[in-house]
């Protein structure tokens, strides 16, 4: 085994102890395109990766048994969970989280993540099991072809069919899921392969290459939005930086323009900034609502104006888009794709930010009373409001934010009861936020082990309804073995709360399909080895969360709702 004393850069990735692998080590004389690979991934600076074990690459976790002191190897319950669990390290961190999967049965159920590390644009690689070469073709056991099934998912599909191109492909599947709009990353393992001799050296460093804000561009941005009487800031998208982020408070408070941030974009701006005026999500609360109708310029960053945001593609209209959206985009296949602009550039967003900050602000800003008026709106948004159960959802939210310091990372999946969080919970710095753009059910629970484990001295709540935990609960057990702390939210109302109330909506008096009958959360929690609470009453809460952030592990609350609580300020009709 050879190591380098590297210089420890600025990466929360790196190794604590500085030590980068740099070749390939094994046991006999000769090295082969598994231990190649490990040796790769280390070279990345890889040092957290998530799996269930197959035996369709058994030489991989062999060569993971000669790193495992720099490489930690989670063992995870189910494929999804595996799969989730590394993406939200990609959401973290900015380059690809890893997992390892086998073939077949384990690829279909790491899709899920394939999909929401696309729809989320989140740097993503998926190491996938597959038959012997001379096996393909032939429907053999667990056969999948992983370009048919994940082509239109994938931001690329590989297969590792020539040993000697094992570093060449290691180095394109990071470039790929980093560059550009980033993404998943499927890579295809052939169990003969794997075994095959391999003199190839280790790949090297990838660093992600960033596209900046073109000099004309930033001054056509600048010009029209010092023209404009109530221009406002559109805010989301990936491959965010800190430097980034805060270069885009920096221009957003010297400009005093309003800002609004994508669905589960949050964290991209600090919710007390007086600048914030709200989510554009599923609901949109007063200041987002009024911000957008009233601004006659709206410069659309890092965002791809999707489908939730843009409200079903509705809040904004083609017919006036065309002259008052300026859009920044990732790619630049995202320009004018869903709604005419009146003007476009292409940049990566932290690129795009700090060249506008670096901009003089003008002196006369005729749109500070309105930015201020839609702040106003905002804060009212988030003041709690009534519910008919015993436990109301917007102050146990509120709560939370008062208890847990300012990195606090917070993830959750898709439910109704995300509309409460995402109301009521205001998130103050970059990379605390971990939610799926794709609505994906069962996210939260591996989101919040991974970032426990990623981040451990950082607080981690991880925020699930009952029909989303139960979609990951076997993983339970992995915090509790790992003794990741991570406080488990699981808001309980006995139902598939969204569709219930899209049910009620369209069918009142037709229930069906939404009714969940569920374990005993405490009990299930207790004999996974997570301590765990219930909770009746909003009086109850603070109590139990003090005691389970405290807490030196894994604990869970669950929180028992009113299913006739169906939204904030919302009830069912039937």
């Amino acid at each position: 085994m050879v190591w380098s004393r590297a210089p420890i850069l600025d990466k929360p990735w790196l190794p604590r102890d500085g030590l980068v692998y740099t070749e390939a080590m094994t046991t006999s004389s000769q090295r082969t395109v598994a231990h190649v690979l490990v040796a790769g991934l280390c070279a990345q600076r890889v040092t957290l990766a998530f799996a269930v074990a197959g035996e369709s690459y058994l030489a991989v976790l062999d060569a993971l048994f000669d790193v495992r002191s720099q490489l930690r190897l989670i063992t995870c319950r189910h494929e999804a969970n595996a799969a989730n669990m590394a993406e939200a390290v990609g959401k973290l961190t900015g380059r690809p989280g890893v997992c390892f999967v086998t073939r077949g049965p384990g690829a279909s159920h790491a899709s899920i993540a394939i999909h929401t590390a696309q729809q989320d644009a989140t740097p993503l690689l998926v190491f996938i099991g597959q038959v012997a070469t001379t096996d393909r073709g032939r429907d053999a056991f667990q056969e999948i072809d992983y370009q048919a099934m994940f082509g239109t998912v994938a931001k690329a599909v590989f297969t590792l069919d020539d040993p000697q191109r094992t570093s060449a492909l290691l180095v394109t599947a990071f470039e790929t899921a980093m560059n550009g709009r980033p993404g998943p990353v499927v890579i295809s393992l052939p169990e003969d392969i794997l075994d095959a001799s391999c003199d190839v050296p280790v790949a090297p460093w990838v660093e992600r290459t960033e596209t900046p804000l073109q000099p004309e561009a930033t001054r056509v941005v600048l010009d029209r939005l010092s023209q404009a009487k109530q221009p406002l800031l559109w805010i989301g998208g990936s491959g965010w930086s800190a430097e980034g982020v805060k270069a885009l408070g920096q221009f957003a408070d010297a400009w005093g323009l309003p800002v609004v941030s994508a669905f589960r974009r949050k964290d991209l701006m600090d919710n007390a900034h007086k600048a914030y005026v709200g989510e554009m999500g599923f609901a949109l609360g007063q200041g987002a609502k009024r911000a957008l109708a009233e601004a006659d310029v709206v410069l659309a960053l890092g965002t791809a104006l999707g489908d939730v945001e843009t409200g079903g593609y509705t809040r904004l209209d083609p017919a006036t888009s065309a002259s008052r959206v300026l859009h920044i985009a990732m790619r630049p296949v995202d320009l004018n794709r869903v709604f005419p602009t009146a003007f476009g550039a292409v940049a990566s967003p932290s690129r795009a930010a700090l060249a506008l900050a670096a901009s003089a602000a003008p002196t006369v800003r005729p749109w500070r009373d309105w930015a201020r008026q839609c702040r106003a709106l905002y804060e009212q948004d988030v003041l709690p409001v009534r519910v008919t159960g015993q436990v109301n959802l917007s102050e146990v939210f509120l709560e939370l934010r008062r208890q847990l310091p300012a990195d606090s990372i917070v993830t959750n999946g898709a439910g109704n009861y995300a509309a409460w969080l995402h109301r009521f919970f205001e998130h103050g710095q970059f990379g605390t936020q971990l939610a799926p753009q794709s609505g994906a059910m069962g996210y939260g629970v591996p989101a919040g082990i991974a970032a426990a484990l990623w981040q451990p001295t950082r607080r981690v709540v991880a925020v699930s309804g009952d029909g989303c935990f139960m979609m990951a609960a076997q993983d339970l057990v992995t915090a509790a073995v790992h003794r990741a702390r991570v406080v488990f939210l699981v808001v309980n109302n006995q139902s598939f709360g969204t569709i219930r109330m899209h049910q009620d909506n369209r069918f009142p008096g037709r229930t069906i399909a939404t009714d969940l009958v569920n374990p005993d959360f405490v009990a299930l929690s207790e004999a996974s080895g997570v301590p765990a609470t219930r909770v009746l009453a909003t009086a109850e809460f603070a109590a139990a969360l003090n005691g389970a952030l405290a807490a030196d592990g894994p604990r869970l609350i669950e929180l028992v709702t009113s299913v006739n609580d169906i939204a904030p300020g919302r009830q069912l009709q039937s």
